[in-house]
């Protein structure tokens, strides 16, 4: 089961990468996104409707796999919403929309604070009750019960929900920040960026191929993060604009002489430092 879902995710995430890279528009690439979620979700329903599990493998199917693939898709569809229904108008316009949103996250996670607790903690005590199937009452959890009971436990979809609510707040927080609220609170209670910003003195282009190259490395998050989210971290670090950053990467991956301009002036410049201190 694990080698099929890692391959099927590592898929996922592939497709997601390149759906960035065919669309310019924001809210393009997020409808493309959504549509290989959904894909991926399907396949991954299908290969489990023939799968038989142990009583282990459903626990870890239903509380760290499925929700991997639906927390992504309902992050997604809140990207989507928020786009399509954010204001046009000055900067209060556009930090009450901001506040608006995360008011409603907020109140998603009073509502589930006991099993918000309980997954930020870390329990294992109730995942026979939460993350095995038929033992729910539809009653009890119907605004986060899926229909099909044969695929579905009392408590993978409110995970996934919880996950994904978690990125869209951080991404959030970051939008509201980028307002010039730089008192914000955000992440744990560490305030987003609490000294004064540097400067970036290298070129637009060059953040785009370092952003990129941490990206796909997986060096943050382990690679659990959009480039847009990435993209947005630097611009209020730095307090500045990477204009269209995928036109960018496009316009990297056409260069003839040399494709990797800044990453090869990076180490050309650390193993000079390297080579100078070992003088």
């Amino acid at each position: 089961m694990n080698t099929f879902t890692d391959r099927l995710y590592a898929a996922m995430e592939r497709q997601l990468t390149h759906a960035q890279l065919d669309h310019a528009s924001v809210l393009e690439q997020i409808k493309a996104s959504i549509l290989i979620c959904k894909k991926a979700m399907s396949k991954l329903k299908n290969y489990i409707a023939a799968y038989q599990m142990t009583a282990q493998e459903e626990i870890t199917f239903f509380k760290h796999i499925k929700p991997q693939f639906y927390s992504k898709y309902i992050y997604y569809v809140n990207m989507y919403n928020y786009l399509m229904q954010k204001p046009t108008g000055g900067e209060s316009i556009q930090e009450d929309y901001i506040r608006a949103n995360l008011f409603e996250l907020k109140a998603f996670f009073d509502h589930n604070r006991a099993f918000y607790s309980y997954y930020r903690s870390g329990m294992i005590q109730m995942d026979e009750v939460y993350f095995t199937r038929g033992g729910f009452d539809v009653f009890a959890e119907l605004e986060d019960f899926e229909e099909d009971e044969q695929y579905s436990t009392s408590h993978d979809y409110k995970l996934s929900k919880i996950i994904a609510n978690e990125k869209f707040q951080d991404f959030l927080n970051l939008e509201l920040a980028k307002t010039g609220n730089e008192d914000i609170v955000a992440l744990n209670g560490q305030k987003i960026f609490p000294f004064n910003h540097p400067q970036w003195t290298a070129s637009q282009t060059d953040a785009a191929e370092l952003l990129y190259a941490l990206q796909t490395a997986c060096a943050i998050n382990n690679g659990n993060i959009e480039i847009n989210e990435l993209v947005g971290i630097w611009e209020f670090i730095f307090q500045m604009e990477i204009n269209e950053p995928y036109h960018k990467l496009l316009d990297i991956t056409k260069r003839k002489k040399e494709v990797f301009v800044f990453l090869n002036r990076l180490t050309n410049s650390f193993q000079n430092f390297i080579l100078e201190k070992l003088e």
